[in-house]
């Protein structure tokens, strides 16, 4: 199941206080005096985005820059550096938090490198969008870091920052007005990302019976109305739970569109209670199964441009994952098998061989018919003593194979990472980093050869 820290739908205008209104007018003014012909000047989109609502958002944005006949661009933060800073006058920022505070991967060079120093930015003006989920500690942790950081350096705020909640549709809704006002328009279209489209649970299977673990059901679901979208793998579906409509869950698509049906790996979660996930229980449990007489589940499909293969379809693919993650793995997979590219690797990890060896015959099959050329697996309570140490896990499975891993880098590979972000993820981070040094994990992941989608 994808937990985003960034959010999933967008909402109509606010209105503001007229007091407000003024007072933004006034400062729009000096700041154009101060620059001497604002209205010709090039505004910068800045987005630090991890599943891709942050580059979304971006893009409206300076779309709506360029309604007001102003020149705009979006652009990822890792191609910003301190010249790129320099030469801009006028820079909005739209950043998601990653886990507990941290910058988005696309953002750790320029949080560790430019924020870790003094740049001189009083000629710059900005604002921020920071995208963030409450649940965590350090909410909007970087987004505010960013915010704080700016500030420091002399920068001038346009605005004060917003703070987006989850789906807040209040909060994006002032981000559009504030955007609208900066553009001179007030008619802009809103953001209204894709209707919920009604779907059906043709099939539902419990993959890891007699698991200690949580259980984990394969579904596989048909739009009701029989048109399937368009989606490619690494891609996003959205549900509405009936429990819990205005948080909607992200789920790793499993599978192709040309298999005739939308797949997804769900993990049934429990609160502290004991009662089911409001999406999960719905799921794997309660909502009934078949394409006729099924209970209707609310579902759109998302781009989610970061993990797709995009230039990396023709490159040596290390596939690395643990537990449900293997469902974005399993669609990355099956569409290089499809486009002919057989110089895939999985390494993937779970509790026990006998009860969790996920889609096995499946990838076996692959295997043998030469699709997969390598399978490494970390089986990690098989492998536990009595006191329950000594369990291997996936980034034990890197060090194992450390020198295999540099020559697939070498050759030119991508590594895609899919599943839990506590342990796993971490864990494969630090073991590749001892593997191919920072600089080298640096750089892959400004090549967009090394990427995330982790939960």
């Amino acid at each position: 199941m994808m937990i985003t820290t960034e959010p999933l739908r967008w909402g109509g205008a606010l209105l503001l206080s007229a007091g407000w209104l003024a007072l933004s007018l006034r400062t729009w003014y000096a700041q154009r005096a101060a620059n001497g012909n604002a209205a010709t000047a090039d505004w910068l989109v800045v987005h630090a985005s991890q599943t891709g609502n942050a580059e979304t958002l971006a893009r409206h944005t300076a779309a709506t820059i360029a309604t007001g006949g102003l020149q705009a661009r979006a652009a990822c933060i890792s191609r910003l550096d301190e010249a790129a800073l320099a030469g801009a006058t006028n820079i909005l920022f739209v950043a998601s938090t990653y886990g507990e505070g941290d910058a988005p991967d696309v953002a750790a060079r320029f949080a560790a490198r430019l924020m870790a120093r003094k740049v001189d930015l009083g000629h710059l003006h900005y604002a921020v969008l920071a995208l963030g989920d409450d649940n965590y500690i350090n909410y909007c942790g970087f987004g505010r870091a960013l915010d704080a950081w700016l500030a420091k350096q002399g920068a001038t705020r346009l605005f004060e920052r917003i703070d987006v909640d989850k789906n807040s549709a209040a909060a994006l809704a002032e981000w559009q007005h504030h955007v609208g006002r900066l553009a001179g328009t007030a008619d802009a279209p809103d953001w209204a990302a894709p209707a919920y489209g009604e779907w059906r649970i043709g099939e539902r299977q419990l993959l890891n019976p007699g698991s200690s673990g949580a259980p984990l059901y394969r579904l596989a679901l048909v739009p009701a109305d029989g048109a399937l979208p368009d989606w490619e793998a690494g891609d996003l579906a959205q549900v509405s739970a009936p429990f819990d409509p205005e948080h909607p869950r992200e789920y790793s698509i499993a599978s192709l569109p040309a298999e005739g049906r939308l797949e997804l790996l769900v993990r049934l979660q429990r609160r502290e209670d004991g009662t089911p996930g409001a999406a999960s229980g719905w799921l794997c449990q309660d909502a009934a199964t078949g394409i006729d007489g099924g209970d209707p589940v609310q579902l759109r499909v998302r781009a989610h441009e970061r993990f797709r293969l995009g230039a990396n379809a023709r490159r040596p693919l290390i596939a690395i994952g643990n537990g449900s993650g293997l469902a974005g793995l399993r669609a990355l997979l099956k569409a290089r098998i499809h486009a002919g590219e057989h110089a895939n690797w999985l390494l993937f990890g779970e509790r026990q061989i006998r009860h969790d060896f996920l889609l096995r015959e499946e990838l076996l099959g692959w295997q043998d018919a030469g699709w997969l050329q390598r399978i490494d697996l970390a089986f990690s309570r098989d492998r536990a003593g009595p006191d329950g140490k000594d369990r291997h896990y996936v980034q034990h499975l890197l060090r194992d194979q450390a020198t295999l891993v540099l020559n697939w880098i070498e050759r030119g590979a991508a590594i895609y990472v899919c599943g839990s972000l506590q342990g796993m993820a971490g864990g494969v981070h630090e073991a590749l980093t001892e593997i191919l040094g920072a600089a080298t994990l640096e750089q892959l992941v400004t090549d967009g050869r090394y990427r995330r989608d982790v939960y």
